[in-house]
């Protein structure tokens, strides 16, 4: 594969900024001399954490309200991570929050992007094991239903209509390679 030079990122300007999200104007030039204008998200340089807790051969799921798409939503628990804070720490706190669990093993599987083309979050999917009663308070507006789902029936959980989010499929894919379930 030959090797070629980079784009090269000519301006950069603020043109929105909320609670989460940047959002930046970029002139980009590409090797072949193509200038265009592209906008980004720019989010939190710490990014965020979704865990997949295991107890036994049972996946421990979360049904919440997703606002983005307007219905409640299965899927694992995650946040982000907090100014300062590992995502070894933001891991651990996130499952004490969201499960009522806290996990003595922690395994990061890989760290994924999302819609890299326009944004720049990044999210680390981490492997939670040995699960010990440990809840904590978080900042949900209501109270997480927590679902035991057997992992052996990963199949029917892909084809479960509120389990749609893509990090949710590629930490499902990253546990099930980390297992050898393929």
């Amino acid at each position: 594969m030959e090797k070629t030079s980079h784009p090269v990122i000519l301006s950069k300007k603020a043109l929105a900024h909320t609670r989460v999200f940047k959002v930046e104007g970029l002139e980009i030039e590409y090797p072949n001399q193509t200038r265009v204008e592209f906008e980004r998200l720019v989010s939190s340089v710490e990014g965020a954490v979704l865990i997949v807790p295991l107890i036994g051969e049972d996946l421990i799921l979360i049904r919440e309200y997703a606002a983005g798409v307007g219905r409640y939503e299965l899927g694992f628990a995650k946040g982000k991570i907090d100014p300062g804070e590992s995502w070894l720490e933001a891991a651990e706190r996130e499952a004490r929050e969201e499960i009522g669990y806290r996990p003595r093993s922690l395994k990061k599987l890989d760290t994924v992007t999302l819609a890299a083309g326009y944004m720049s979050h990044h999210t680390h999917i981490v492997l939670a094991e040995d699960l010990v009663e440990d809840p904590a308070e978080g900042d949900e507006p209501e109270p997480l239903e927590v679902i035991r789902w057997p992992l052996k029936d990963w199949p029917e959980l892909l084809a479960h209509p509120e389990f749609s989010e893509g990090r949710a499929y590629a930490a499902l894919l990253c546990l099930l390679q980390s297992v050898q379930k393929l």
